[in-house]
């Protein structure tokens, strides 16, 4: 019996340990090496910046069309995000497509949906918690917040109009070019951000809708939403 009692006790410590050791990995492990990654990306992006070597863009309203740009790379950055609401030093960088290995890294474009600025809906989404917690606050998010992101050579500020509005993860519709449950009745220039929910689960889904608001170059200084 003492023999059963010592086992069952040594087994129930092994288990105990275990668990300890997977919630510090998944709690303080993964938002380290996430955090490396997010700058590293972002060093990247600057350093092709300071080259001169950005993302085409889409050409102005009223003016002629560019030729089509080259799509973006899958799994590379290609902008960098700034969302005054989650406080003044927050910034992630945006890579293209939303598999597992991208969003270890940051945010992720969903392959298809429209170019930065360009019309259409560019969607993007990111962990709500894990891998740098980058949407951990996305609930704080509210309609006139803006969304200011970057390409290198172009600031582009984007308004909320509608969220989070809580859906399921299979309602793909939230990302199509013109959102039907957003309010947005015609085509235009739109932003949309996902996140999961509940904070530590995956059943359901957080969007936030938003407009293109305005552009500058980046050579005229930060947008009024990232001036302090």
């Amino acid at each position: 019996m003492r023999l059963i009692v010592r086992t069952v006790s040594e087994l129930c410590i092994t288990v105990g340990t275990l668990i300890v050791l997977f919630v510090v990995y998944v709690l303080f492990w993964t938002g380290v090496k996430a955090d490396s990654a997010m700058n590293d990306q972002i060093d990247q992006l600057e350093k092709q910046w300071s080259k001169g070597t950005v993302a085409p863009t889409a050409a102005p309203r009223g003016s002629a069309s560019p030729k089509k740009p080259a799509a973006y790379v899958p799994g590379k950055p290609f902008a960098v995000m700034y969302i005054p609401r989650l406080g003044f030093t927050w910034n992630k960088p945006v890579l293209e497509d939303t598999a597992v290995n991208t969003l270890k890294k940051g945010l992720g474009h969903y392959a298809g949906t429209a170019r930065l600025g360009q019309e259409g809906n560019f969607a993007v989404a990111g962990h709500r918690r894990t891998y740098g917690d980058p949407f951990k606050d996305f609930p704080q998010l509210r309609p006139g917040d803006a969304v200011v992101l970057t390409d290198g050579s172009t600031w582009y500020t984007y308004r909320i109009d509608k969220g989070p509005y809580k859906t399921v993860p299979t309602d793909v519709e939230v990302i199509d070019p013109v959102p039907r449950k957003s309010g947005y009745t015609r085509p235009g220039r739109y932003l949309t951000l996902t996140t999961c929910d509940p904070e530590w689960g995956h059943s359901h889904r957080l969007i936030v809708w938003a407009h293109l608001d305005s552009t500058q170059p980046v050579e005229a200084g930060k947008p009024a939403a990232l001036r302090r």
